[in-house]
């Protein structure tokens, strides 16, 4: 089975990241064929990257890093579940992807993107597709985007996706399974 990191990145109180990630990490264990972590950001508490040596040359200096590293290494594939802020994802991803370079290599990413308007997140997967190129990280076509999300959280706190979430979360699964198949091979081609 290949291991999928689902990375939750909002921190702020009162956020409903770990609830989409809690969701499609079920999906995906359903799905079949992966091994799923959800790696919440709020709780893994990231500080502002405070390295001394480009993460390039890989020679962490803080435990907090070097504990992120061996996470995003084992990786085979990544979900990133982030909400939109401002035209873009939040800071908290953008700290946590650049305190690694290596280890988000040639691996496949899925997006769930969110938003409380009508736009879905679109505008921070287009900013994080963006980020991960340079990466090498290979950002799936088929995304989940969620409208409006507070339709789809009721009183108790549970998100229930309507019948285009789940089509658009199998979709998403399916081509992640091809991918990382794929791009196993080429990262093991050294």
């Amino acid at each position: 089975m290949y291991k999928l990191k689902i990375i939750s990145s909002t921190v702020r109180p009162g956020r409903k990241g770990p609830t989409i990630a809690n969701w499609i990490a079920g999906v995906a264990k359903n799905h079949g064929g992966f091994e799923v972590e959800v790696l919440d950001l709020g709780e893994i508490n990231l500080p502002l990257m405070n390295e001394a040596v480009h993460p390039v040359m890989k020679q962490y200096e803080h435990e907090h890093t070097k504990k992120w590293s061996a996470k995003i290494e084992e990786a085979d594939a990544f979900i990133f579940v982030t909400a939109e802020y401002d035209y873009s994802y939040p800071a908290s991803l953008k700290n946590a992807i650049e305190y690694l370079v290596h280890e988000w290599a040639y691996k496949p990413a899925g997006i769930v993107s969110y938003s409380v308007g009508a736009f879905a997140g679109v505008r921070a997967v287009m900013s994080l597709k963006n980020d991960l190129l340079s990466l090498r990280t290979v950002s799936l076509a088929e995304t989940v985007n969620i409208p409006q999300l507070n339709q789809f959280i009721g009183d108790d706190g549970i998100f229930t996706p309507n019948e285009q979430l789940i089509a658009s979360s199998t979709t998403m699964l399916t081509q992640l399974t091809r991918w990382t198949k794929g791009l196993k091979s080429i990262k093991e081609d050294k």
